[in-house]
């Protein structure tokens, strides 16, 4: 069965769209993790959007299972991350304007920092992945970088709208992750995943783990964190 890595930067954003203590994002990682899940995962942006300095200093203390700390390829998020140590950085694009992070990064266009970035988090004993679309150059990239892993962009398979262009789209993470993992890379995927989409990619054994954050929190207003966590664990099995 795939693990499954849940994002809690919405709760983050939720506390701070009030500027005050809640929700406090420390607490869903406890629920999450009661819940079964495999893993945190969080996103320190550069302009504190959500997820603050301290939120990742008190979840390093107490996040038991996998801490995934998402980062830009900047030096001032480095010195962070080499202090606090995560499971795992996973290096993402990064725009100001965005609402959330849209689509993969660009290793071939920017190798040299991108390998610079790697050796120096390797240096500090972290390993890095990163998030890129499922494209053969990224690929190939992201191993000729030294990355110990990948997690491929899941947007345009979950914004489909016909069942040919999902067919499409799914053979195009199939054959990614097949790629990533012959050239000796680990396979995560997210980006767009819900319940209603996430089942089917259960079938690409490649892909060790699911990174999803946005589906789980709306669900979790209904019916709890905690049941929103063991609904989505029930369909990565």
């Amino acid at each position: 069965m795939a693990r499954l890595g849940v994002n809690i930067d919405h709760v983050a954003t939720l506390r701070q769209a009030r500027g005050g203590h809640e929700p406090d994002p420390v607490m869903a990682a406890s629920l999450v993790h009661l819940a079964g899940a495999d893993g945190i995962v969080v996103h320190l942006r550069e302009d504190r959007r959500h997820i603050q300095d301290r939120d990742l200093t008190v979840l390093r203390e107490i996040v038991q299972t996998h801490l995934n700390l998402e980062m830009a390829a900047e030096d001032s998020i480095a010195k962070i991350a080499l202090n606090i140590k995560p499971d795992l950085v996973t290096l993402v694009p990064e725009r100001r304007q965005e609402l959330t992070t849209e689509g993969g990064l660009e290793v071939t266009e920017h190798r040299d920092r991108i390998q610079a970035m790697v050796y120096l988090l390797h240096e500090g004993g972290i390993p890095v992945s990163l998030f890129i679309d499922p494209d053969v150059n990224q690929i190939r990239a992201a191993h000729k970088v030294h990355a110990d892993s990948v997690e491929l962009h899941t947007g345009r398979y979950a914004n489909t709208r016909r069942y040919q262009e999902e067919n499409a789209e799914f053979d195009t993470l199939l054959q990614a992750a097949k790629l990533a993992t012959k050239l000796g890379l680990r396979v995560s995927a997210g980006h767009g995943l819900n319940y209603r989409n996430v089942k089917r990619l259960t079938g690409i054994f490649e892909i060790e783990e699911f990174n999803i954050g946005h589906s789980i929190i709306p669900h979790a207003v209904f019916v709890g964190l905690e049941r929103a966590v063991r609904d989505m664990k029930i369909l990565l099995s």
